[in-house]
This record gives C-alpha cells, structure tokens and sequence, in this order.
C-alpha cells in the first residue's frame, strides 16, 4: 500500500477472495479507493479505459483460480492496444502450490504471452521492488500491461523492507540524426506523400508534429482504428479511417501514395490486408524495435517515440508547398465521400445515430465503443475533434471492452461526458456492470444501437456464405428493464424524432442510462474493402451513402 500510494495510485478496481483477503484488509486503511465490479473482466476493462485517459498505469485484482483466469481477456485487450495496466493476482500459499489445490491455477503461464513482464513473488523482502518493477515497465517504452501473482503466505508474512525510491523513467527515446534526415529528405523527394497514424502516435500525442509535416508537405493524413484522434477529423488533409472499413478517400491515399510515413502503427491485415499489399516506399517509425520488419519490411525503420521522431523529422523539412495535385485529388476523392448521414426515416439508421451524437456531443467528449458493427459504424462516421477521445478495443476486437472501459474512464475524467456506443451482442456480455454504475453513482451513457443481432456475423454471412444466416439471433431481451433491473435508468427509441431528447436527457444524467436504439436490422456497414498484393476488392453491397463511397 505504501508502494501504491507513492505512485500516486487513487482507486483500483476488482473482486476480492479469499487469497486476497489480507490485502483487502490492509486496503481499508490505505486511503486508496477500491470500486466493487461484477466481474473480473470488468476491473480489467475498467484499468485499461482509466489507464488511456490518465495515461498512466489502471490497476486491477482479483484472487487466484478463477478470479485470475476472468482477467485474462481484459489483460490481452491491453496488451494488444498497448494500455498500461497493473494486473494484481492473489494465489494459494507457496506450500500448496503445484498440488492442484482449491482455486489454484497457473496464472503466472496464462499472463506470460500477453503481459510486457509478469512477477510471481514468493519472498515478501521482493515485494515492493517488484512492485515498482512493474510501474517502471508498464510505462516505459511501448506501454503495456504487467501482472503480479502474489501467494496469500507472501501477503501474511512480516516484511520490514522498507519500498525503494521511485523508479519510472519518464523518458523517451528519439531517432538517430541520420535516421531523421533519411526520412526528411525521402518525404520531400515523394510527389505523392501520406502520413499514416497509428495508436503508438495518440498515445505519445504527437498529433501537432504530425499536423506541421502535413501541412509543409501538403500530404494527406489517415489513421488506423487506433490512430483515430491522434489528430481532429476536420482538418483539411486528415482523411480518416483507412482500411477494411476506412472511407473511400483513405484507402485511396493508401493505394496510390509513393512515400509512406507510418507512425505508431503495426501495419495489420484490418489495416493494409496481405502485406504485399504495401507497393510503396515506407517510413516506419515506432518505439517498439520488434514492429520494424514484423508484418512488412520498411525502406527505414527508426525506433523512437512517435512524437520526438517526428518533432526531429520536421525540423529538417524546409520545403513549403501550399497545394499539390496530390492533395487535391485525395481532396476530391473526400468530397465524393462526404455521406450524407442524416437520415430521417424509420427503422432508424444507425449513421443517423452518429450525425446526432456529431452534432450534440460536447467538444471534449470521451467516446467509448463496443465491437462489432457500432464500432465501425462510430470510427468510420463519428468526427473527433478538438479534445474528444476516441477509446476503442482493436487489436484483440473484445465484444464486451464498451462499458467497463466507459465507467473507467470516467473515474479518470469526472468532469466529461462519457458515452459508449454499443450493440447488443457485445453490451450483454458485460451488462451486470451497469450495477457498478449504479452502486458508485457514474453518470455514463450507454447509446445501444439495437438490431437484435451479431450484426457483423450476418453481415459477413450475408456477404461471403450466400445468406445463410446462422448463431446471429439475439431476440428476446427488454433492454430497458434489464437497465431498470441493474438501477440505471433505461429509455426505448423508436422514432428518429424521439432520438435528440433521449440522448441529451442520458448525457445530463447524473446516473447511468441506457438508450435503446431499435436499428434497421438489415443495414450494414459500408464500405468494406479488402486489400491484397492483386489490389482492393470493395464489397459495397447495395451501399445506400451518398456518393457512393
């Protein structure tokens, strides 16, 4: 408790149980604020949601056996997003270890894969060492989360070592002066340049380097689901999502650019398809070395922090160019996208959705989404700008990471409106969290854009199998009462003129409220384009967005 205090740790989330009731019990004193969830995939969703707006480590525990194995999904979202969570995991007493004891499991294993570094203490002298060990990794380099398994004797035993000084190292690594100057002159050699951000760019925040290349350049700017927000969407270069679901412009650029600078992004099939896909020359700058070279082989790869790179990329840029036929066609291609996605009619549309919260949502919102449909649907049309934030689960698509990560995130941010844009299928795997909204008092928005089905599943059925629709029914749930049932207040919408006032009365609660959505069931998310070495092959269906996109 010591250790967590000094770094500044204000509440955690979790479950206890009998292998943590000594911690538990030493937490009552600690002055540290611990929020009760229902489930332990909860806690880690909710770290992980509190770690991207604080941008610093989310902790979470459980106890052993099962408890810990319920982290795990949460752990791996982390993981792959590169969110810095502590994950706390009480375990059998060292003694009964190995023998297959009441809720033993070999935690330490699961967490090898998807942890930066995970720590099973069996000394109680190494206990605070190991704690600040894990701050200390969590936050250095590509951030990460990190586990600690501690044995319920450890947690009982006398200690008297005192806890080591502070040991995070705030610093980050730039580029080389030669790698820099490579990467310079090649952008102003390109007549066609792109900047491509990723997550490794909007959490080292590096949007303002990025926006001042841009614009000596004139080079469009796309960004991966993760990048989406690193920079605002209603800059004139910034094009949006690119890949499988990005707007039409985006993968233009992408297809047809001859430098490409890729910044804090890891090139994944969502993104770019098949690797040979990638035909032009590639700046790659991330701070993790083992990005370089993992999915494509760049012209450069520099390993540096997003934002000293760039900041050290564009202090060698001289060249000012005020428009380019480049930027002019990606330009064009962007008004042809611009869908018109006010669409007053029923079944309601779920773009009509997105216009509404585009035009009521405050200027520093923070947007959570759940996977699936409502996430493509919210990365593809919802516009970030000025201090909104886009906080999404991408590189493991969690179907359940909307709530939790929203109810985090609004602990690390009292003072905005939180929403999250949800579905059905992935908002009812983690449901029973609204009770934790409810218990704690966090005024979260939950926009539940309803079509009663996986949507996705039968979109892809619809698409790829010849509508042979199977396992995607989800009928039969009254979301409303099933909100009133966990103590947060829940409003139906079935007219699209009903839809305005139900939203502003959610984001003026001062409770949790559900909004339930009732959707065209049969609409899908359009564009969806799918990039190989051959080329792109978009499967718009009978896209319904104007201008065809």
């Amino acid at each position: 408790m010591d250790v967590l205090r000094s770094e500044n740790v204000e509440l955690m989330f979790g479950i206890p149980g009998a292998a943590t009731l000594p911690l538990y019990d030493e937490l009552l004193d600690s002055g540290i604020r611990h929020i009760l969830v229902r489930h332990e995939q909860g806690a880690a969703h909710m770290a992980d949601g509190y770690a991207r707006i604080k941008r610093s480590p989310g902790i979470c525990i459980a106890t052993s056996g099962a408890g810990a194995t319920n982290l795990v999904t949460g752990v791996a979202t982390a993981y792959l997003d590169s969110s810095p969570v502590i994950a706390i995991t009480g375990q059998v007493p060292t003694n009964v270890m190995g023998s297959d004891g009441f809720q033993e499991a070999d935690i330490f294993s699961l967490m090898m894969p998807i942890t930066k570094h995970n720590f099973r203490v069996t000394d109680p002298s190494t206990l605070a060492t190991d704690l600040r060990s894990a701050f200390r990794i969590s936050m250095s380099g590509r951030f990460g989360p990190v586990h600690i398994d501690i044995p319920k004797d450890v947690l009982t035993r006398e200690n008297g070592v005192q806890p080591p000084p502070t040991s995070v190292d705030a610093t980050r690594p730039g580029p080389r002066s030669d790698e820099a100057l490579v990467a310079a002159k090649m952008l102003m050699a390109a007549e066609r340049p792109l900047i491509m951000l990723g997550g490794g760019a909007k959490w080292s925040r590096a949007g303002t380097e990025a926006l001042a290349i841009a614009e000596k350049l004139a080079a469009p700017i796309v960004t991966t689901l993760m990048g989406k927000g690193a920079v605002p969407e209603t800059h004139p270069l910034v094009l949006g999502l690119v890949g499988m679901h990005g707007r039409a412009a985006a993968n233009y650029a992408l297809d047809n650019c001859d430098v490409l600078l890729a910044v804090g992004a890891r090139f994944s099939d969502r993104t770019v398809g098949e690797a040979g896909s990638c035909n032009m020359k590639v700046i790659h700058v991330d701070i993790d070395r083992t990005e370089l070279g993992k999915n494509i082989c760049p012209t450069l790869g520099i390993v540096a922090d997003a934002k000293a790179a760039l900041s050290a990329i564009n202090d060698l840029i001289d060249l000012k160019i005020h428009s380019s036929m480049w930027s002019k066609s990606s330009g064009d291609m962007m008004g042809r996208c611009d869908c018109d996605i006010d669409v007053c009619e029923d079944p309601i549309s779920p773009r009509k959705v997105i216009f509404e919260l585009n035009r009521i949502l405050p200027q520093d919102a923070i947007i959570v989404t759940e996977v699936g449909q409502c996430q493509m649907w919210a990365a593809h049309f919802l516009e970030i700008r000025d201090q909104r934030t886009f906080v999404t689960s991408g590189g493991l698509g969690t179907m359940g990471f909307g709530l939790p990560a929203a109810i985090g995130a609004k602990f690390a941010a009292p003072d905005r409106k939180v929403i999250d844009i949800a579905g059905d299928g992935s908002f009812m795997m983690v449901c029973q969290e609204l009770a934790t909204a409810s218990k704690e008092n966090i005024p979260v928005a939950v926009v539940l854009m309803n079509n009663t089905r996986l949507g996705m599943i039968k979109q892809h059925q619809r698409i790829f199998y010849g509508n042979r629709l199977t396992a995607q029914d989800l009928s039969g749930v009254d979301m409303v009462k099933l909100a009133e049932a966990f103590g947060a207040e829940g409003i139906r919408v079935d007219d699209y003129r009903d839809l305005v006032p139900a939203l502003e009365t959610a984001l003026e609660s001062e409770g949790p409220v559900l909004v339930d959505i009732q959707i065209n069931r049969e609409e899908d998310i359009f564009p969806l384009t799918l990039r190989t070495a051959a080329g792109s092959t978009v499967y718009r269906g009978s896209c319904p967005y104007n201008g065809g996109c």
